[in-house]
């Protein structure tokens, strides 16, 4: 935890003191927002709106039962309508949505070519389908025309419990063919499958979380207390999600809440194929969601993200099920906005499952409400994105010039600030860029800017400098010595 930080929170903590009674708004107003240096929430234009909510009635094969999956290939959408044992194929078309398919058999050598409580799929770029057929205890691998490739079950391994259910709940499979698996109760990571379906281990074995007063209880209690003890065991992934690269975005909702803001508890991760977090995180706040949170309205406890999707620009969104908010970043781990709500409306949720994206726009499965919201740019949250893009192209002059257009729409949003001192710092304009990072309170980003602008005035004024030096220092001594000579001239 930097000093920066530190300095906030102890800021925060002291005014708790201040003012030990705090009262809570009934109802939230605010839609889209954001933080500010201080952690103050500001209200902020939409970055994005909700254009419509779709449900399976729709195309006339009956309302969705408890969906749980979600999978966006292009303009095809993959529901696994999980209640109802089927998997729905929908194709966006300019504004139109329209049914392609729905299946719950298969071909192929098994005796079992049924679907049963299916919770997740995912489409490789051919076409195959990988499905986590949780309520028969498999993975299966189709191909486009529903024909079985190839089952994937249990392994036998020492790792792993024969006598417990095997319950794949999410998946995904990399370039190689390699599927990456979530079982439910499983905590050493990810199961790991090669392209012949056969397991090669785990990936991504999240940290072991324990209780320090049942530690030092375990630690003075007899054998057979301890053996009637539960074991400490790492906490669960809920879900996962590939990027264009193919490094893995997890997200998981196991965690100390104390540990959020110290980025201990990472509840959002980007594995690398050695299975070490590599996710950048150089906003004010790592990405947790919500910064601070209260009870309002009933609901209490931190942000609980139970999906994550990665665009191609590099920025992610994350939806939290604890209030119905949705939160993008960018590729620095800069919060860029958070918005939505628990509710009945346009835009609000019931019960958030799953969150997928169609190029920028952005899709949400409520398993409660049993539909499919879409949601698309505005023109403000597109002015940040292409000032994001510009920036990643080396185009730090354009960049700059959107995020001047954000600021028209915004002027309390800290991040164009630092987005045109970036541009400017880019530029090797210096002394600009630590006028627009003073603005935004960004302490790192300043002095990075102060030191080359000083090594800047220093090569720039060298000269000058060894004149002054020579002005100053040598020509005294020079004279000094001059008149100590002549006196002795004189004496002699």
């Amino acid at each position: 935890m930097n000093r920066k930080r530190i300095r906030k929170v102890i800021i925060f903590f002291a005014v708790l003191l201040l003012f030990p009674t705090v009262t809570v708004q009934a109802e939230r107003t605010v839609y889209t927002y954001t933080y500010d240096y201080w952690g103050i929430e500001r209200e902020s234009p939409d970055a994005y709106q909700a254009v419509r909510t779709i449900t399976g009635e729709e195309f006339g094969i009956g309302d969705f039962k408890n969906p749980q999956g979600l999978f966006v290939r292009e303009k095809r959408i993959y529901v696994c309508d999980t209640a109802n044992n089927r998997i729905v194929i929908l194709e966006k078309n300019g504004d139109d949505i329209v049914l392609i398919d729905e299946f719950s058999e298969f071909t192929g050598d098994t005796s079992n070519n049924t679907l049963k409580e299916p919770h997740d799929i995912y489409i490789s770029d051919n076409g195959d389908m990988y499905i986590s057929d949780t309520g028969n205890q498999r993975i299966l691998h189709l191909n486009s025309q529903y024909e079985l490739i190839k089952t994937m079950v249990r392994p036998v391994d020492e790792t792993i419990d024969q006598a417990s259910d095997f319950l794949p709940m999410k998946l995904a499979a990399d370039r190689a063919g390699r599927v990456f698996v979530l079982v439910k109760n499983y905590n050493k990571g990810f199961l790991q499958y090669d392209n012949n379906g056969d397991f090669i281990g785990y990936i991504g074995a999240n940290e072991v979380k324990f209780n320090m007063v049942d530690y030092i209880w375990k630690m003075l209690s007899t054998k057979e207390q301890r053996a009637q003890m539960e074991q400490f065991v790492p906490t669960e992934y809920n879900n996962i999600a590939l990027d264009k690269d193919g490094f893995i975005y997890a997200t998981t909702s196991v965690f100390d809440e104390n540990e959020l803001l110290s980025d201990k508890a990472k509840p959002i991760r980007k594995l690398n194929s050695m299975g070490t977090d590599i996710l950048i995180k150089n906003g004010e706040y790592p990405p947790i969601g919500d910064i601070w949170w209260d009870n309002a309205a009933g609901v209490t406890g931190p942000s609980k993200f139970i999906d994550v999707t990665a665009l191609d620009n590099d920025t992610y969104y994350a939806i939290d099920k604890t209030r119905g908010r949705i939160f993008g970043y960018d590729y620095q781990g800069n919060l860029l906005y958070g918005f939505g709500s628990l509710g009945n409306k346009l835009g609000y949720f019931q019960y958030p499952t799953a969150l997928e994206h169609m190029g920028s726009d952005l899709l949400v499965l409520d398993s409660k409400n049993s539909g499919i919201t879409f949601f698309t740019l505005t023109q403000y949250g597109n002015l940040i994105n292409k000032a994001l893009d510009e920036y990643k192209r080396g185009n730090y002059d354009i960049s700059a010039q959107y995020w001047k257009k954000v600021l028209m729409q915004n002027g309390n949003y800290d991040l164009a600030y630092i987005g045109i001192g970036r541009s400017l710092l880019r530029k090797e304009r210096y002394q600009e860029a630590m006028e627009c990072f003073k603005i935004a309170l960004d302490d790192d980003n300043y002095s990075k800017a102060f030191k080359l602008y000083r090594k800047e005035w220093i090569e720039e004024n060298i000269a000058w400098i060894f004149a002054g030096f020579f002005l100053i220092i040598i020509v005294p001594l020079a004279v000094g010595k001059v008149k100590k000579i002549k006196k002795e001239v004189d004496e002699v």
